[in-house]
């Protein structure tokens, strides 16, 4: 009796989805348009989609009638029209930043190193909502809920110095008068980082960047906490440059323009 051997069925390859190449092609224009972040004139516009104007047109007369882009009777340059606004909208508004920083919080805690946490805004300040313990954790009481300190803390410091004066103002308090702390918020405005070492808790030290929306306001802060010791607090530091990495390709995510 001749016996024949099973072979196991292979999956078949995964074929690549079949798009429409013109509007692929078409799509160059809009986003030529949307990274200039103004009007363009025609040869403009085609140059940066790597196009010719005389390829460019046909696009650009389709887009106009859907609303996509609009052209300026007077400059003849082109710019965003109505239904385009309306589809970044609602774009934005499907947008969750807490949502999209927390699928980075693991990731971001290897490469700083340390613990890191995300800080909002709430009813009574500065807020951590979320944590990640990184290879060198240290235990503070930072658990998700914490409220933590306007004047002694990185997030604290970040969000007094970005958010509307009377919003920081009031919670505040006393501090908002004293003359190093005004110091602090007017640095921490020029760079867009907050550092503290051994404020709140000795030996403990932390560092906090902006993560911005489309209309330029902080929406919340990414923080790296760790000890004194270990957790290097320089410009050109790996956790400073990590946070930053982050928090500007967040900030894109949302909209923000820089």
């Amino acid at each position: 009796m001749v016996h024949q051997s099973k072979t196991k069925k292979l999956p078949a390859p995964r074929i690549a989805s079949r798009g429409i190449q013109s509007i692929e092609v078409g799509g160059q224009l809009l986003q030529a348009l949307a990274s200039s972040g103004r009007a363009m004139a025609l040869k403009d516009l085609a140059l940066a989609a790597k196009m010719t104007p005389a390829k460019a047109h046909p696009y650009l007369v389709s887009f106009n009638k859907l609303g996509l882009i609009e052209q300026n009777a007077d400059t003849g340059r082109y710019g965003l029209g109505a239904f385009g606004v309306q589809l970044g909208l609602i774009g934005l508004q499907q947008i969750d930043p807490v949502r999209l920083a927390s699928a980075e919080l693991q990731g971001l805690a290897l490469r700083v190193g340390h613990t890191v946490a995300i800080a909002v805004w709430g009813t009574q300040g500065p807020t951590i909502i979320k944590t990640e313990a990184g290879p060198e954790s240290i235990y503070v009481n930072i658990r998700p809920g914490t409220t933590i300190s306007v004047q002694g803390t990185a997030s604290g410091k970040l969000f007094a110095a970005l958010l509307p004066t009377d919003t920081a103002k009031a919670i505040a308090g006393l501090a908002w008068q004293d003359e190093e702390f005004q110091n602090d918020l007017a640095m921490i405005r020029k760079k867009n980082i907050s550092v503290v070492r051994d404020s709140v808790v000795s030996g403990v030290s932390a560092i906090a960047t902006p993560v911005f929306d489309a209309f330029g306001h902080i929406v919340l802060a990414l923080v790296a906490i760790g000890p004194s010791a270990t957790l290097d607090l320089k410009a050109n530091g790996a956790p400073v440059l990590a946070l930053k990495d982050t928090a500007s390709a967040l900030s894109k995510r949302l909209g923000a323009s820089t």
